[in-house]
C-alpha cells in the first residue's frame, strides 16, 4: 500500500508541475500563445487554476498519509537497554543505572570485566 501511495503522489507531483508551468504569468511564461485555442484565455486560466488547486489538495493529502503511515508502527526505544543487546564477555548483563549516569554504569561494567580471570591468552591493552 505504501508503494501505491508513493506512485500516486509522484504522479500528482508531475501533473501539478506541468499545470503550474502552463499557467500564464505576468511575464508571459510557458502559457503564452496565440488566440487560436479551444478555450479563451480566461477559461483556460480558470481551468488551470482549479486543476492546480485540486492537485495541491491531493498532494497535501498524500503527503499527510505518507507521514502518518511512516510513523504508524514506530515504537519508542531506549538506547540504554535493548532486548537483543549482546552481553559482555563475562556473561552478566549490564544493569540499567540506578544512580549516576550511563558513564558510571559503563565504568562498573568495565571494572567487572577486568576483575574476572582471563580464560585464555589475552591481547595486551594500553592503559
Amino acid at each position: 500500500m505504501h508503494t501505491v501511495v508513493i506512485v500516486i503522489h509522484l504522479m500528482i507531483v508531475a501533473v501539478m508541475i506541468g499545470a503550474v508551468l502552463l499557467q500564464k504569468s505576468e511575464g508571459g511564461g510557458l502559457g503564452m500563445g496565440g488566440g487560436a485555442g479551444f478555450m479563451s484565455s480566461r477559461g483556460t486560466a480558470n481551468l488551470l487554476t482549479r486543476t492546480t488547486a485540486v492537485l495541491a489538495v491531493g498532494f497535501f493529502l498524500t503527503s499527510l498519509f505518507l507521514s502518518w503511515y511512516a510513523g504508524y508502527d514506530r515504537k519508542p526505544s531506549s538506547i540504554i537497554s535493548q532486548p537483543g543487546q549482546t552481553q559482555p564477555a563475562g556473561g552478566s548483563p549490564i544493569a540499567p543505572p540506578t544512580s549516576g549516569g550511563i558513564l558510571d554504569s559503563l565504568k562498573k561494567a568495565d571494572e567487572q570485566q577486568q576483575n574476572q580471570a582471563p580464560s585464555g591468552p589475552q591481547v595486551p591493552r594500553s592503559q
